[in-house]
This record gives structure tokens, sequence and C-alpha cells, in this order.
């Protein structure tokens, strides 16, 4: 019996995929207005981005202040041009969740081709889309973690484990007014 593995294949319990880059990690991640994690799931990299948001959006759960259930759905997503696709604004929509996701350019070309109504990015979604930066920075504070920053753990629950617990310290790190 040989004794080698194939390279080119990883366990699925190692979320690692093949991508441009070589073999990465994505994690996909949902903060709120002040940059402190509600969600996210790990992925391998060759995974893409537009088919995570619905599952990355339905893990959220914030306590309410009072007794009750924990509130499941935000008011508005913010999100970068790798996000925006037709299943996703309809799902965004059949739970009344207003969106502000700037169309691709080749969309944006397609659109042209066939009638229909452009989404309207206009000046106040120019401005909204502005608290993006948000996202951004919560993602520079989880890598400010050497071990997440380099994916050096083998195990994707390993890997989850240590961006959980940079998260609670950034919970817990953030005042709570």
């Amino acid at each position: 019996m040989p004794n080698h593995k194939n390279p080119w294949s990883e366990p699925p319990d190692h979320g690692i995929g093949r991508s441009r880059g070589g073999l990465t990690t994505k994690l996909h991640l949902v903060c709120d207005g002040r940059g402190r994690p509600l969600s996210m799931m790990i992925t391998a990299g060759n995974i893409n981005d537009t088919t995570m948001m619905s599952a990355v959006l339905e893990n959220i759960r914030v306590p309410r202040d009072g007794k009750g259930r924990p509130r499941t759905r935000p008011d508005r997503v913010l999100a970068d041009k790798g996000y925006p696709s037709r299943a996703n604004r309809a799902w965004l929509r059949d739970r009344r969740i207003a969106a502000t996701i700037p169309e691709r350019d080749d969309q944006i070309a397609h659109r042209r081709k066939k009638p229909g109504r452009p989404i309207a990015f206009g000046d106040k979604q120019k401005e909204r889309y502005k608290g993006r930066n948000v996202v951004e920075r919560c993602f520079n504070r989880l890598k400010q973690w050497r071990g997440i920053a380099m994916r050096s753990d083998k195990l994707a629950r390993n890997y989850r484990a240590a961006v959980s617990l940079a998260a609670a310290l950034i919970w817990i790190k953030t005042d709570l007014r």
C-alpha cells in the first residue's frame, strides 16, 4: 500500500481550497456598525463570496436588552462588488432587508443590453457605502492575531475557534454603549 497522499486534494475538515493564490481559506464575516463580528463562516479559498452571503446572514443572533427572541435580521446590508447577484438581491428583498451593494462593471454592461429597471446607486447610496470600511477595519482587528492572519491551524474548527476568541475579545474591548 503506498504511503503518500495526493497533494492536490485536501480533506473537507481542513477548510483549504486551491485558488489563484494557491491553497487558501476564506473567512466570510458579518459585523455590526461598530465593527464587532456578528456571524462568520470559514470555507475553502475556491468558494466565492456570492454563494455564502445568505448563509452568513442567517447565522446572526443578537440578544435583545429585555426578554424575547434574539434579533436575526439587519436593517441594511452594506457589501462590496463581490456580492451582487440576482439570487442575493431576491433573498434580501424577500426578507425586507435594505441593500447597498454596487453592481460590477460587467453587470452594468449586461443591463444596458436588456431593457429593465437599473439598480439605482445614487448619492444617498454612495454616502451609505462609505460606511463599509467598518467591515475592513473588523478584518484588520482580527488579523492582528498572527495565527488568524497566517492561518497556521490545520483544521478549520481550530481556525474558527481562534477567530471566535478574537471576536469575543473585540466585543469585550468595545464599549457597549
